[in-house]
């Protein structure tokens, strides 16, 4: 699939936001929230497209120098998030199988950025932990994210920073909601 010109991009998001009336200053909240127009919801499928992709496109570049991706990023992000989570949790949390994560998880493990234990419980449990090299990397991503996400909250202000948070919640199935509120509780994942 060939990129999209800057250029383009940045004249279908000045087009679609025109065409939405999102330009200048913003419409109340909660406008029209009944009666979305086809041409404001593909907006927001834009926003999230575009936003996406620039999101992830300084960590993609570090990941890139050490022959990783994104779904190496995903395991040390919540790895890191949750050290000590069994290989089910972190399987249930990414939707993939268990062929995927080891395709991901081996390499992370064999380079050292990534250690297992067994359960303490059950030993057939696999616990997963970063290694000082892991933790590294993965607060190496997280701090290059990290701009992209203040600066966007920044220039959107404090009510737009609690109305994305409900929006990227309605996005969520249960399950995804799930995962987040155990992520969410920190002291819960200490007793475990």
């Amino acid at each position: 699939m060939t990129a999209m010109p800057k250029g383009a991009a940045q004249a279908l998001l000045a087009a679609a936001e025109s065409e939405a009336g999102t330009r200048g200053a913003p419409p109340p909240a909660g406008r029209n929230l009944l009666f979305l127009r086809e041409e404001e919801l593909r907006l927001a499928q834009d926003l999230l497209f575009f936003g996406y992709r620039d999101f992830t496109a300084g960590a993609d570049a570090i990941l890139a120098d050490l022959g990783m991706g994104r779904a190496h990023h995903r395991v040390l992000h919540f790895v890191g998030r949750w050290p000590g989570i069994t290989v089910g949790d972190l399987l249930g949390i990414l939707a993939i199988t268990k062929q995927s994560l080891g395709r991901v998880l081996t390499p992370l493990v064999e380079e050292g950025y990534v250690t297992q234990a067994p359960g303490r419980t059950d030993r057939r449990q696999r616990l997963l932990s970063l290694t000082e090299k892991g933790a590294a990397l993965e607060r190496r991503l997280f701090e290059r994210q990290r701009e992209t996400i203040m600066q966007a909250y920044r220039e959107a202000g404090p009510q737009a920073v609690e109305g994305f948070r409900r929006v990227m919640r309605g996005l969520m199935g249960e399950e995804a909601r799930a995962a987040l509120a155990r992520l969410e509780a920190p002291a819960e994942r200490e007793g475990k």
